[in-house]
């Protein structure tokens, strides 16, 4: 029988410009979010926070809550003690010390925001007013908000049980770095911190339960990236079966992140569902999701680099400190893993040291982040290999094209023992530096200087920064499934959820480039436990890689019923039948054929295949991004002026969808680079708690960018696709930050002695200018 995969047919789908088909009806208003949700008697929750980033509760008084008109019920830690924990040990590194995770605090508070007690009431502005009912006595004790001062031998003890604030470690290594460093004709030190960041997702959490005691079903709507991670925690904290529970995530307002593993507050809501005869929910708030949702970064990098006269890097050794927050929240990507795993970038290393150290503070938790480490690990490597580049007096691209991985070098194995599947970094820089004319605009640097230096004016301040990045996706497993019906409508369905993504068109388009047929007759189902018996859910750049890939094996398989099935329909072997788009045909006798709906009426199981992908390993998106920056010498401030980024994601299913992709990371990545910053004071109290404060960019922020795409397909994949959600947070701030610094250095700014961390501000960078100004003398 000949293999259906390899029959001639229409590929018209993968690579078209396509809309994306849910967008006009959220853009009407139409979205149905957690709080949309038509819930008959729902009863509203509102939480009582702690007020402390560090104290023992010496008493919670509920009763006049209790008495307040409206309320069904109020919990404390006392109501939730003997509950499980929600699963969150770290995978992929050795956990020392797993901190307590209560629904409600008992005993002792570790950040501020922790919820205290639970108010359920007929609506939620009288939960709300229940809440300020509560009076609280408390017992401060010492906080401390800085990862690296909770490292330190005298600092408060976080949880003074451990003996320790490290909740865990993991360390890469290979080659002899010791012979690297002891051979090396020059060496340097960078100490390279990332600021703590909000997510700050459209919508903020939500979680709606309702428990039916006659069936024993559990149903619970969360505003989630992952329906079956919601869904095992909840089966670990209830003890209950999974097949008892089920999720669904509705229409999902963003998340980045910060929706993936549960919750203490969304997990007090479900119990009180279980106990209450009713529907119970709860919305958080933007002031709530601020301070409690999880954040990003807070990572501090010590580096030390080995290189050789020519600008080769012959060792490189990271010390990574992570500040976890109050509590270890989130199970998976832990930043300082994926760290350890890619700071070498796209660099060839011989010798490599990587440790990572999770951190507990008093301060909001943290964990993924869009990027979730790769931004950290890209930094490092781009700050290094700039740095080297500026002791040699070298271009610092020509620092990049020396150090390159080669394309005959794929698959690649790095100094972590990370696998890179393909690659060709210099092509995507080449075009970038094409793009961007980086010759003309060095000439032009060098002209603006060398005129403002004869003239006696004061030198401009206009730099130029690069960035060769790579980034991982495609990690794990992802079921997919396809049944077609006897119209020849056909139901995918994965366990990957959107939250903003676009899976109902690409993967639809996967699913339709695949079997030949039209994009309208594919419906993709997502987000529901009970449509699909497991997933992976959305994060990581993962989706489209493993969720696409299993839909296409699927869609494989399909074809290949088909031509069974149609050889008993038309009497005819079926190594003389071939399919091409949507339809079974006799070979040389096109015009004898059925159709998919055909052949799934006449068959009694109809056509449906159900599959899980694994993926052999991980794809390895890359790309290049040059940022053109000037500076205001008057005021400090950063003007962007040009943003250019060629990405390669492998092979591109919806080019209009990656550009959105690489767009909102990239002004995630600006943001990161210029603007953003959570702050605690002394006392981890949050200073940065509205949006008045922290300063999300707005379009008027933010430069036109110029985008451009190189496919370099993986082999680990049928699709040849890898990741592309993450490039822009990846790329965007090693190349403005190298920007800023490139400006600055006419002044005599050396970053390893005047350490400038982000975001570059304009008060950061005014009070460097003016330092340098006095140095330097009249």
């Amino acid at each position: 029988m000949i293999d259906a995969s390899t029959s001639t047919e229409m590929r018209h789908e993968i690579g078209a410009h396509r809309k994306r088909v849910e967008d006009p009806r959220l853009l009407r208003g139409e979205g149905r979010y957690v709080e949309d949700l038509p819930l008959s008697n729902v009863a509203e929750v509102a939480f009582l926070r702690s007020a402390y980033a560090h104290a023992r509760l010496v008493h919670v008084d509920v009763e006049a809550a209790r008495r307040a008109p409206g309320v069904l019920a109020v919990w404390t830690g006392e109501q939730v003690r003997d509950v499980p924990r929600i699963p969150s040990r770290a995978r992929g590194v050795t956990q020392h010390h797993l901190s307590p995770l209560p629904p409600l605090a008992d005993g002792v508070v570790t950040m501020t925001g922790y919820p205290l007690a639970a108010v359920v009431a007929t609506d939620r502005r009288l939960a709300r007013d229940a809440v300020d009912l509560i009076d609280v006595e408390y017992e401060p004790l010492p906080a401390i908000a800085s990862a690296e001062r909770a490292l330190d031998p005298d600092a408060p003890l976080v949880y003074p049980e451990f003996g320790t604030n490290l909740a865990y470690t993991v360390t890469k290594q290979g080659g002899d770095l010791a012979a690297a460093f002891a051979r090396s004709e020059r060496s340097l030190q960078l100490r390279l911190a990332h600021s703590r960041l909000a997510q700050v997702p459209m919508e903020p959490r939500g979680i709606a339960a309702h428990y039916e005691p006659h069936s024993d079903l559990l149903t619970v709507w969360r505003s989630t990236q992952s329906p079956f991670l919601t869904r095992n925690a909840l089966s670990t904290a209830l003890r209950r079966s999974e097949d008892s529970i089920r999720v669904i995530a509705p229409d999902v307002g963003g998340a980045f992140g910060s929706k993936s593993g549960m919750y203490p507050d969304e997990l007090t809501a479900v119990l009180l569902a279980m106990v209450l005869d009713r529907p119970v929910r709860w919305i958080s708030t933007r002031s709530e999701d601020l301070v409690c949702s999880l954040q990003g970064r807070d990572q501090v990098n010590l580096v030390d680099a080995a290189f050789d006269d020519d600008g080769l890097i012959t060792g490189l050794q990271v010390r990574c400190i992570h500040n976890l927050g109050g509590i270890q929240l989130h199970p998976i990507a832990t930043p300082p893993m994926r760290v350890t795993d890619y700071a070498t970038g796209a660099y060839h290393i011989d010798a490599y040291r990587a440790e990572g150290f999770g951190v507990y503070t008093t301060t909001s938790p943290t964990g993924p982040y869009r990027g979730a480490g790769r931004p950290e690990a890209a930094f490092v490597a781009e700050r290094t290999v700039e740095e080297v580049g500026r002791a040699l007096g070298l271009d610092p691209v020509e620092v990049r094209r020396r150090n390159f991985i080669r394309p005959y070098q794929f698959p690649y194995t790095n100094g972590a023992g990370t696998v890179y599947d393909s690659g060709d970094y210099e092509r995507v820089l080449n075009r970038a530096l094409k793009l961007v004319d980086y010759t003309g605009l060095r000439e032009k640097q060098r002209h603006m200087r060398a005129e403002a230096h004869r003239e006696g004016r004061p030198l401009p301040l206009f730099g130029i920064g690069v960035a060769s990045t790579v980034e991982v996706s495609g990690q794990g497993q992802e079921f997919g499934s396809i049944e077609v019906d006897s119209s020849g409508g056909i139901t995918a369905r994965t366990g990957s959820s959107s939250h903003g993504q676009g899976h109902e068109t690409s993967f639809a388009q996967v699913v339709a480039d695949t079997l030949g047929v039209p994009f309208e007759s594919v419906r993709l189902l997502h987000g529901d436990t009970r449509e699909t018996p497991t997933g992976g859910g959305t994060g990581g750049s993962r989706s489209l890689v493993v969720g696409g890939s299993a839909l296409a094996t699927s869609a494989e398989e399909i074809k290949k019923q088909a031509i069974q099935i149609a050889s008993g329909l038309l009497e005819v072997s079926a190594d003389d039948l071939a399919y091409a788009n949507g339809s079974v045909h006799v070979v040389g006798v096109p015009d004898r054929r059925l159709s998919l709906g055909e052949i799934a009426r006449a068959n009694a199981d109809g056509l449906r295949h159900a599959d899980s992908f694994v993926s052999p390993g991980d794809a390895v998106p890359f790309g290049a991004t040059v940022a053109v920056v000037n500076i205001d010498r008057d005021t400090g401030r950063v003007r962007l002026e040009r943003l250019v980024a060629v990405d390669d994601c492998g092979t591109v299913v919806n080019p209009l969808i990656v550009d959105g992709q690489v767009s909102g990371g990239l002004a995630q990545g600006v943001a990161e680079a210029l603007y953003e910053r959570v702050i605690f004071d002394d006392d981890g109290q949050l200073i940065t708690g509205s949006l008045l404060e922290y300063p999300v960019p707005t379009a008027e922020m933010l430069p036109d960018w110029e985008l451009d795409l190189v496919e370099t397909p993986s082999p680990n994949n049928p699709l040849g696709a890898k990741g592309i959600g993450e490039s822009g947070c990846v790329s965007g701030p090693p190349a403005v930050v190298n920007a800023v610094l490139d400006a600055l250095a006419p002044l005599g700014f050396d970053p390893l002695k005047m350490p400038l961390d982000m975001p570059l501000t304009s008060e950061k960078v005014w009070r460097v200018i003016r330092a340098l100004e006095a140095a330097a003398g009249p």
